[in-house]
């Protein structure tokens, strides 16, 4: 038998490789360890539980994993694609603490801070966890509004609350640091509403894109249900269908930490947004960087791992940027494929434009991570992180230098300063490969952006969430085949076929480059 110690270290019998996972990838770190070329606890290693570290365990590990006794664990249970039914989430608070919650807010709009809750409990296909004293914050950055209440210094109306739909952040281990206070080693939790996208499906569609087409940047996500119990109200209020997001951060990271994958989970991690300015990665004297503080403070860039070496990871990204802009053609050129994977940052970058992600790093200079793979300033290799896809399919607006992302130029997607892709692309074997990713995305025998394949997900994630929608926010109470409210085109559709199909409009502008 593995011992409790095991258990507590790996989590999970068979996770060699500590990635929450138990697949192909931790044979391959087993093998090394018994080759001497890899360092992992002997418990950890012991997966037959025998008391050795031998070929018997590699057997076992692979017979396991042939022949599914492997149930899905750690994130792939949470993040489970295949689960019977949609996820539930519900979130136990005190009164003191929830009005402490809208208090902060009001103090501050843009509050990160944490208020405890007494306890979350996740449910999923009938399997109940039971999570106490866990951490509960608002997220977004335009989007974050009041839960309850509209006017500063309202607070929680017992059984008579005015609930609205927000974003919410969880950090089970926020306040006890122990294994018991995670879903299967997971940490945090993600919620988002559907705030812009009246279809309750764009951003799901979107990472979906970027996992179908290979890009394995791309954060996971399902459905959920959410519910919240304020204490003194004789029931929970259901908020909804929600979109359960994983965050990127360590974990992430390490989740991805093999060879085929970054390589390493121990880098420098950047979450850059419109903050202080755009993050365009042009302003390295000037630019606005800090680190992830546990303030309200909003940065342009902000470091999320290594902060205690928060000046050499800035060192780093500013050498960065002064290569980036500073470089001749041909030195950028060499340079760039030292430090990246090029054809994957064109193919991920092919997957953004492709679903008419406008309010991003090229043309806002927003919604990206930036993972430096090592804390070296000048040895490393970066990858761009895609986040943030709400605003797609359809949903568009004035932004930068568009105005229609279903007919906006490909090539010529965002501002000429915000240079990193528009340097690439001045060379013609790179320009190549980015529209042959592009044209490859909406080809229709890939079933990927094409209408009939698209229609088809869509229709399926739909019909699964289609009886939970309505809620006790009576907000967003109807799946629409409509963009945003606020966008300027707002004759795109997804779903009914037309000249003012998303899909089709899109599909039609890529094809149509040279």
């Amino acid at each position: 038998m593995l011992s409790a110690t095991a258990f507590a270290v790996a989590g999970i019998r068979g996770d060699v490789n500590s990635d929450l996972r138990v697949n192909v990838s931790d044979v391959s770190t087993l093998i090394n360890k018994i080759l001497g070329i890899s360092e992992i606890d002997d418990e950890i290693a012991d997966v037959n539980g025998d008391g050795r570290v031998n070929v018997s365990d590699v057997t076992d590990l692979i017979n396991r994993i042939l022949n599914g006794i492997v149930e899905k664990t750690g994130y792939d249970y949470v993040w489970d694609y295949d689960a019977k039914q949609l996820p539930e989430l519900h979130i136990e608070v005190s009164v003191a603490e929830w009005n402490r919650l809208l208090t902060l807010y009001d103090a501050n709009h843009q509050t990160k801070q944490y208020i405890m809750a007494k306890r979350a409990t996740f449910i999923k296909d009938g399997q109940e966890t039971v999570i106490d004293s866990i951490g509960l914050r608002l997220k977004g950055n335009t989007s974050r509004r009041r839960p309850e209440g509209w006017g500063g210094g309202w607070l929680h109306m017992t059984d008579n609350a005015d609930w609205h739909h927000v974003h919410f952040g969880i950090n089970l281990r926020k306040y006890v640091k122990d294994d018991e206070h995670t879903i299967q080693g997971v940490r945090k939790l993600h919620l988002k509403w559907f705030k812009d996208d009246p279809a309750y499906m764009r951003e799901m569609y979107c990472y979906d894109l970027f996992r179908r087409y290979g890009v394995w940047t791309a954060a996971d996500d399902v459905y959920c249900r959410l519910w919240l119990h304020v204490e003194s109200d004789s029931t929970e209020a259901y908020y909804g269908v929600y979109e359960m997001i994983e965050p990127v951060d360590e974990n992430f990271l390490k989740r991805r930490k093999d060879e085929a994958h970054f390589g390493t989970a121990k880098g420098n991690l950047w979450k850059c947004k419109y903050a202080n300015g755009m993050a365009n990665l042009n302003n390295p004297y000037n630019g606005d960087f800090w680190y992830d503080d546990d303030s309200d403070d909003n940065h342009t860039y902000s470091l999320e791992t290594n902060t205690k070496r928060f000046e050499n990871a800035k060192a780093q990204l500013v050498d960065f940027m002064l290569k980036l802009n500073g470089k001749s053609d041909e030195s950028f050129y060499q340079w760039i494929h030292e430090v990246c994977d090029v054809d994957f940052l064109l193919k991920t970058y092919a997957v953004s434009v492709a679903v008419g992600q406008w309010d991003d790093y090229w043309n806002n200079g927003n919604n990206y991570y930036l993972y430096f793979t090592t804390e070296d300033i000048y040895d490393y290799k970066f990858y761009l992180i895609p986040y943030d896809y709400d605003n797609t399919l359809g949903t568009t607006n004035n932004c930068g230098v568009q105005t229609d992302a279903g007919r906006h130029d490909p090539l010529n997607w965002g501002l000429s300063g915000n240079r990193l892709i528009q340097r690439l692309l001045v060379f013609d074997d790179l320009r190549a490969k980015y529209i042959a990713y592009l044209k490859d995305i909406v080809d229709e025998a890939n079933g990927l952006l094409h209408y009939d394949a698209s229609k088809a997900r869509i229709e399926a994630w739909q019909q699964r969430i289609a009886p939970y929608v309505a809620n006790d926010t009576g907000e967003d109470m109807e799946i629409k085949d409509e963009p945003a409210g606020w966008g300027n085109h707002d004759e795109y559709r997804l779903l009914e076929d037309g000249m003012n199909n998303f899909f089709r409009v899109h599909t039609a502008t890529i094809n149509a480059l040279p």
